[in-house]
């Protein structure tokens, strides 16, 4: 085993049901089993899980996922209370109690908040709990609008300060290309950064039980990247895969930083990971060089596309030249100002506008790239 002393282990709903939608309580038993050895060895586990809507499709009677947010959010209902039961009881029969934690953004949103999930996470740690976390999909529009739990599972590495954060998918890992589509795609073992060239590679859609796809874990894992916590992606269904994994078993695809790189810190993780964005700025070619390669601040030069209704000190999302989500950062304009000033030099700003106009769309200190 190397030193993995707090695991926090992301579980996807296409793991998680069987294949006509039910809970699968074979699968959820395995895992408590791996979690309570890992616990045995001295390892704390968090599990991030979904499931809760895709378990409620089965309670409420629905055979394919509803579109409506409504039913989604009557699924979610139902279905939590069965999902949250099924590892509580696994774990019972190990002797180990299982905490059920509900998050929005909006719970996290302001820095209080932030710092109370971390605390309730921590204390329930110390206690030898294992926190079952989970969106609040029954209040919470965010969770359907994003994707899925890879972004939870993040914001909950970083709060807690995972020393590795694991996403059990229904694929083995980051492929050269799609793996149904190319017989010839090789699996892509190690990872120390993310670049377009990756995200290029990352499919689309999930399956009909979940909503995210190898996108959104490659968001996810970018983040992690900045926060200096090691990331697996692996197939959640492989015969003891968690400690496999925390052993450093070369097992699905691990994301790593090189060593000394730096690493972003804890309010730079809040902007990115917490906060709710107002509105989305988009950028030329060559900002989004300067971001992803320079670490460069966003001018408003290098903006092309506005929107969404924000204030000055407002969290936006950033997207690149070809419309991917490449950060999330705090805006120096509102939204009525950018649309005056994308595409506009410093100087023609400060001429026309007044020297303490002209500054940075989003400064370098308030952005996290992801």
């Amino acid at each position: 085993m190397v030193d993995v002393r707090l695991m926090v282990v992301k579980v996807g709903s296409s793991t998680l049901v069987d294949g006509a939608g039910a809970l699968d309580r074979d699968f959820i038993r395995s895992l408590c089993d791996q979690v309570a050895e890992l616990v045995a060895r001295g390892t704390r586990v968090v599990v991030v899980s979904s499931g809760a809507a895709a378990a409620g499709r089965d309670v409420l009677g629905f055979q394919e996922r509803p579109s409506d947010l409504a039913t989604l959010q009557a699924c979610a209902s139902a279905g939590q209370a069965r999902l949250t039961e099924a590892y509580a009881e696994v774990l019972r029969e190990r002797s180990i109690p299982c905490g059920q934690v509900l998050l929005t953004r909006r719970d996290v949103m302001d820095r209080d908040g932030f710092l109370n999930a971390r605390t309730t996470l921590t204390r329930l740690l110390e206690l030898g709990a294992v926190p079952v976390v989970n969106e609040n999909d029954t209040v919470s529009t965010a969770e359907f609008a994003f994707g899925d739990n890879d972004m939870l599972g993040a914001l909950v590495a970083a709060l807690v300060g995972a020393d590795l954060y694991v996403i059990c998918s229904d694929v083995d890992g980051l492929y050269t290309a799609n793996p149904q589509e190319h017989p010839d795609a090789t699996l892509i073992e190690r990872v120390e950064e993310v670049d377009h060239r990756l995200s290029e590679m990352a499919g689309g859609a999930g399956t009909s039980f979940g909503t995210g796809g190898m996108s959104s874990k490659l968001r996810a894992a970018r983040a992690m990247l900045a926060a200096g916590i090691p990331t697996v992606i692996c197939r959640g269904r492989r015969p003891n895969v968690l400690a496999e994994v925390a052993g450093g078993a070369r097992v699905g695809t691990r994301f790593e930083a090189r060593a000394g790189a730096p690493h972003e810190g804890g309010r730079k993780l809040w902007i990115g990971l917490a906060e709710v964005p107002r509105g989305t700025i988009g950028l030329d070619a060559g900002a989004t060089r300067a971001v992803l390669e320079r670490g460069a601040s966003i001018l408003p030069v290098g903006v092309v596309s506005t929107s969404g209704t924000y204030a000055a000190g407002d969290v936006v999302n950033v997207t690149s030249d070809t419309g991917d989500v490449i950060g999330r950062g705090v805006a120096r304009y509102s939204s009525e100002d950018m649309a005056r000033v994308r595409g506009v030099r410093l100087d023609v700003i400060s001429r026309f506008l007044g020297e303490g106009s002209a500054q940075p769309a989003v400064h370098r200190d308030d952005l996290l790239v992801f």
